[in-house]
């Protein structure tokens, strides 16, 4: 499927009604076991800065330890750190809206722009609608996703694979413009060289 160009991050249309479930339980390996989703970047930890891409959704789901997050749900996956498969199947028991987006807490440049974007091509597109990045590779934990029809596919799935569960649901490509000097919105980190280019990539921002 040819990748649809995206919404810029400025866009300021109201997006349907949709809940956010943001998985935040993994074991950061690559970080020595630190807790990614508090590490900070810009003044403010990765889990956050992802909420504050998802401030128009009725519900904010956060999969893993809680924290102090006024008005966020929290939810554990089954057992704790079991990946992200049984991370999004906890988080989306907690859902009631039409449509869920679904986010890695590690993504600090993910803005409320990119939601949007997804939103809209979900709205054009059938069961869901996720990130592709420069090469064109699927962007799992940055999409969004028709309840329903995320809720079918768990239902008949047995697998450990994002991959695995999303892509039979033939998902809308969205590539979003970044413009020279700009960070993408899948920039995650998983290692400390990316928690410290974050860092300064936050800082250049300001």
């Amino acid at each position: 499927m040819r990748p649809r160009s995206g919404t810029g991050a400025g866009e300021a249309a109201s997006p349907p009604p949709y809940d956010a479930v943001i998985l935040a339980g993994g074991r950061a390996e690559r970080l020595g076991g630190a807790d990614k989703p508090g590490a900070l970047v810009g003044g403010l930890p990765l889990v956050e800065r992802v909420a504050a891409a998802v401030r128009d959704a009725r519900a904010v789901v956060v999969v893993g330890p809680p924290r102090d997050m006024p008005g966020v749900l929290f939810a554990r996956e089954d057992p704790p750190g079991g990946g992200p498969v049984p991370a999004l199947r906890a988080g989306l028991a907690e859902v009631t809206s039409p449509l869920v987006v679904l986010l890695a807490a590690d993504l600090p440049f993910v803005v409320a722009g990119h939601v949007r974007a997804l939103l809209a091509a979900v709205e054009e597109n059938g069961a869901g609608a996720v990130l592709v990045d420069d090469e064109g590779r699927e962007q799992w934990l940055t999409g969004a996703w028709r309840t329903a029809a995320l809720r079918a596919a768990l239902g008949a799935y047995e697998g450990r694979s994002l991959r695995g569960l999303l892509g039979p649901l033939g998902p809308a490509l969205v590539r979003p413009p970044v413009a020279p000097g700009e960070t993408p919105p899948w920039f995650d980190c998983d290692t400390v060289d990316d928690l410290r280019a974050a860092r300064e990539r936050a800082r250049g921002r300001g």
